[in-house]
């Protein structure tokens, strides 16, 4: 049966075929519907109207674990119910798990079969991530597919526990502590790839000192420096570098990356720390990307068939653009992964000590 298709019985005894995808019901066998050449998966051409469930249709991904963070709500939530309702396991990484399991039995709701779990990791907390790491690796899975998705914006400065501006945190270092604390396991389900979920914004700042080193100083500033749109593109910027230098380190692993832009002012619940913000945004809701077309390019980047292999780029709208030249710097992409590794050695380090 094609994905999110049951053949049940009615009231009469007659065989029917439900479409729990698409809340439907008839009597007509949709095998029948689906020629050899119309479940081939072949390149095709997707544009800023596309939405997630329709590159995904006809593929079967039961074979599939995918780990989302941040899922329980806007875009992520989105990207988890369509890779849940065509048959991967689908896991939610997220800080709120009451929030995190509503958003489960969202997807359950729509399909009973779809199989969908939350698991608790705060990225604002490098020991909450090692502890998500370490219970993942418990479940003895393999990890296909790893979106790191989750991000804060505009919020009022604030530092984490471990002593970091919370925005630079939670956008950048959390996930590359996740990465690197589960590429062992990516390197085993290889091919397997990463998504880096980013924004236009990176292109709007820069994070370079005057010896052409990337600054702890412009990442997590003191108070009476911070302004939070800066720090969210900083935190974007990041993304991008960060992508860039793990699709050159892991490539050879059979481990690929990308970083996207899921669209432009998608109305989201990332925006509700400002009030002014969120009212810019309300404003601009009816000229914006639906949730599920904001999931579009997240999903191609982590299923196209022609992309297998391709890594190391940037994309908006499912094709594949040219990021900012710093983005695109391997220079300033080193220098981010050397002050990333060694923000986290340092709080391991202070952890170990305790």
């Amino acid at each position: 049966m094609p994905y999110g298709w049951e053949q049940e019985t009615d009231e009469k005894g007659q065989i029917i075929y439900v479409d729990h995808i698409n809340k439907r019901t008839t009597y007509f066998d949709p095998r029948q519907a689906f020629t050899v050449e119309d479940v081939m998966v072949k390149p095709k051409r997707y544009d800023g109207n596309t939405a997630a469930l329709e590159i995904l249709q006809g593929r079967d991904l039961s074979d599939r674990v995918v780990l989302i963070t941040g899922g329980n709500s806007g875009i992520g939530f989105e990207t988890a119910r369509s890779f849940a309702l065509h048959g991967a396991h689908v896991i939610l990484a997220c800080r709120n798990l009451s929030r995190a399991s509503k958003a489960v039995s969202l997807i359950q709701q729509e399909w009973h079969k779809a199989r969908v779990e939350a698991m608790m990791c705060n990225l604002a907390s490098l020991r909450s991530v090692r502890e998500f790491a370490e219970s993942f690796k418990a479940k003895k899975l393999p990890l296909h597919i790893l979106v790191c998705n989750a991000a804060v914006c505009t919020q009022p400065w604030t530092l984490t526990e471990d002593g970091l501006e919370s925005t630079f945190q939670v956008c950048h270092l959390g996930h590359f502590l996740l990465v690197q604390s589960l590429q062992d396991v990516l390197r085993r389900s290889a091919p397997a790839r990463v998504v880096v979920v980013s924004s236009e914004s990176h292109r709007f700042t820069d994070l370079l000192d005057s010896c052409g080193k990337v600054d702890l100083a412009l990442l997590s500033p003191a108070k009476k420096e911070y302004w939070s749109m800066l720090a969210y593109n900083r935190a974007k910027l990041c993304n991008v570098l960060f992508s860039n230098e793990l699709h050159r380190r892991l490539s050879p692993h059979g481990v690929t990356s990308n970083a996207v832009h899921p669209g432009n002012m998608i109305y989201t619940s990332i925006h509700r720390s400002w009030w002014l913000m969120t009212f810019l945004f309300t404003l601009a809701r009816p000229f914006t990307k639906s949730l599920q077309q904001g999931a579009a390019t997240v999903v191609y980047c982590a299923v196209a068939p022609e992309l297998e292999g391709l890594g190391g780029m940037y994309f908006n709208n499912c094709f594949r653009c040219q990021p900012s030249e710093q983005a695109e710097d391997p220079s300033s992409a080193a220098s981010l992964w050397e002050l990333s590794e060694r923000l986290v050695a340092e709080r391991s380090a202070g952890v170990q000590a305790l």
